[in-house]
């Protein structure tokens, strides 16, 4: 009887997993392995471990309840496993994180010790980092270029799970009960609901995405970030269906062709679709970064602002957290993330502007607290989503950009559907006032607070520091 071990990290699903079917090859049996490493469970929140348990019990049921869970460090558990079926060869999926490749490294060199093998196949992206590089060979730090290099570059087709795996069994550890999350309500969890939220969006909010997906009032973004943040979908499985159901290019055009009308929904479809993607590249193109600069998961990306001058987190910053600032649509997103674990992208950098440029707080800090508090939190897309508005990350963000809290909650939100969503004492006031309720005549209703800062004032103020810093530097 041979068999293979299949330790799984950011892979929890069966279908389209290179990893697990290059495991089933050639052996009698597979155990499919979770490793509950503390290093990476001790900084992920409720949230996040609430999800990856919800995730695991379903993959568990999935496998017949023979899902292998183990607590420890893998550089002594993978191999200990390993031994225990004598299993001559562990399949991953290539981790490109700094952790991940260090923790990587040292268990292969584990099990070289022991005889036995580490197998990489496939990585959690359509394009694995360090596959694009710019015209002079460096790694892209510019979205665009990368963007264009991502398409071009295309991706492998989904794969079927494998047929007729027979699944090992080995006695597990139980799978931790869910932390206490205080209210928050988080997605279904798995591979069936994550196939079941990419069906929904593609027939349903991807039309009108490239025009509405700002809106936060509206549920107009895919919401499949957790899933992708522990695999339960892989993203060319998701850009896969994202041309089966909007068809080719060219179809598309054909059909288009036979009125003027077709025509124009032919052309928004398409903004829809290309503006989707290049979401999904987003994500990509950080992991990327984050890839060849391993130490901007801890400090800033560039040198630019490396004179800049911060404040340590004080009394604004506390309001901040707990949605207490006095300007809405900040307020709002905050409180979202308490009851969802989730914001909008579109609300992630105004709260970022305002910690960074308005209580001119190290972006650090609102990056922690985000990925503490986010299911989807993913170290490359969150650190590095904070450091592009903070000016110290990838593209050219011009350091002037101070986003106002009043103009872009009449921007994106109105009629206030957001605010009045999150925050209750303001369901009552007047659509002209819902975004700056200071201005009211008994000034912000009973129970919501002031604004903590003069946003004017601050915006002078943070340029000033941008101004002195590039200097300096």
């Amino acid at each position: 009887m041979t068999v293979s071990v299949c330790w799984l990290r950011r892979d929890l699903r069966l279908s389209d997993n290179p990893a697990l079917r290059a495991a089933a090859h050639g052996v009698d049996e597979v155990l499919v392995l979770f490793v509950l490493d503390d290093v990476l469970r001790s900084p992920a929140g409720p949230v996040r471990l609430a999800f990856l348990h919800r995730c695991l019990r379903e993959l568990d049921e999935q496998l017949g309840g023979r899902l292998c869970v183990r607590v420890g460090d893998p550089v002594d558990v993978v191999p200990a496993v390993a031994r225990a079926v004598d299993a001559r060869q562990v399949h991953i999926a290539a981790d490109y994180g700094p952790y991940g490749r260090r923790r990587d490294s040292e268990v292969e060199r584990a099990l070289r010790a022991d005889g036995r093998e580490l197998v990489r196949t496939g990585s959690p992206y359509a394009v694995a980092p360090g596959r694009l590089s710019t015209a002079g060979g460096t790694p892209f730090r510019v979205y665009t270029p990368f963007y264009r290099a991502w398409k071009e570059h295309g991706w492998r087709r989904p794969i079927a799970e494998p047929d007729g795996v027979r699944w090992a069994r080995l006695p597990s550890d139980d799978i931790p009960a869910d932390p206490d999350l205080g209210g928050t309500r988080l997605p279904a969890a798995g591979e069936k609901a994550a196939r079941e939220r990419l069906a929904e969006f593609l027939h349903g909010s991807l039309d009108g995405y490239a025009e509405r997906r700002d809106v936060p009032g509206e549920d107009t973004t895919s919401r499949l970030s957790p899933y992708l943040k522990y695999g339960c979908i892989h993203p060319r499985t998701v850009l896969a269906e994202l041309d089966r159901v909007t068809g080719s290019p060219a179809s598309r055009s054909s059909a288009a062709s036979r009125s003027s009308g077709g025509m124009e929904q032919s052309g928004d479809r398409e903004r829809d679709v290309e503006k989707f993607r290049s979401e999904l590249a987003w994500r990509e193109f950080y992991a990327d970064v984050l890839a060849a600069n391993p130490a901007s998961a801890r400090a800033d990306l560039t040198d630019a602002l490396a004179d800049m001058a911060y404040e340590p987190p004080g009394a604004g910053f506390e309001a901040w957290k707990w949605g207490n600032t006095g300007f809405p649509i900040v307020d709002a997103g905050m409180r979202q993330l308490f009851a969802e674990g989730w914001v909008p992208n579109r609300v992630r950098l105004i709260e970022a502007s305002f910690v960074c440029k308005d209580l001119h707080v190290h972006w650090t800090h609102g990056a922690r607290w985000f990925l503490d508090h986010l299911v989807d939190g993913d170290l490359a897309s969150n650190h590095h989503g904070w450091q592009w508005t903070a000016g110290t990350g990838t593209d050219a963000a011009p350091y002037f950009r101070v986003f106002n809290p009043v103009s872009q909650g009449r921007t994106y939100d109105p009629d206030g559907t957001y605010v009045r969503r999150w925050i209750p004492q303001l369901r009552d006031v007047p659509r002209a006032k819902v975004h700056e309720p200071w201005t009211l005549p008994d000034g912000p209703p009973e129970g919501y607070p002031a604004p903590v800062v003069d946003h004017a004032a601050e915006r002078r103020e943070a340029l000033a520091r941008y101004e002195a810093a590039r200097h300096r530097g």
